[in-house]
């Protein structure tokens, strides 16, 4: 019988593999809600899908998991201040922060690099997370804007050459 590998071992093996950075957020009961996830992933064209991975040790998600509509910001190099405040948990982390009305729910952060308003399509019990497919409502994508990315525990910014 194989045993899983520590926690703290599997966590080191996959920061080798850099991603993106997402904040996903709605209004749900009057308040915003919002959190980091870097598991954003673009799934299927035809019809047009995202997912995003939960832990279901997680005090947000279930909040959020209410919402109809959400809104996904993928942060840009102008957010990374705001990193080490939306990781915080809690009502503290969104202190001081507008965040963007995409729809009468869906909340997005301004001058991203791109933003996704979604819909709940399929929710998926995976391990010790929730794997759930959005499909897209809506979408936009700032080509200037520098997205950042999560690599080996640190945030940084791609920055691609224009001519």
């Amino acid at each position: 019988m194989q045993t899983n590998p520590p926690p703290a071992g599997i966590r080191h093996t996959f920061a080798a593999y850099p991603t993106g950075m997402a904040l996903i957020a709605a209004e749900v009961d009057g308040h915003d809600e919002a959190m980091l996830a870097n598991s954003f992933t673009g799934v299927s064209l035809d019809p047009p899908l995202v997912s995003m991975a939960f832990t279901h040790t997680s005090t947000t998600w279930p909040r959020l998991r209410q919402a109809q509509e959400l809104g996904i910001t993928i942060l840009g190099e102008s957010h990374a201040a705001l990193v080490p405040q939306l990781r915080m948990s809690g009502p503290a982390r969104l202190d001081g922060i507008l965040l963007d009305h995409a729809t009468a729910q869906a909340r997005t952060l301004p001058r991203a690099a791109a933003t996704f308003t979604v819909g709940p399509y399929r929710h998926i019990p995976v391990g010790d997370h929730e794997l759930v497919l959005f499909e897209v409502i809506a979408h936009q994508r700032d080509d200037d804007a520098a997205p950042l990315t999560y690599y080996n525990r640190h945030v940084g910014a791609i920055h691609h050459g224009r001519k």
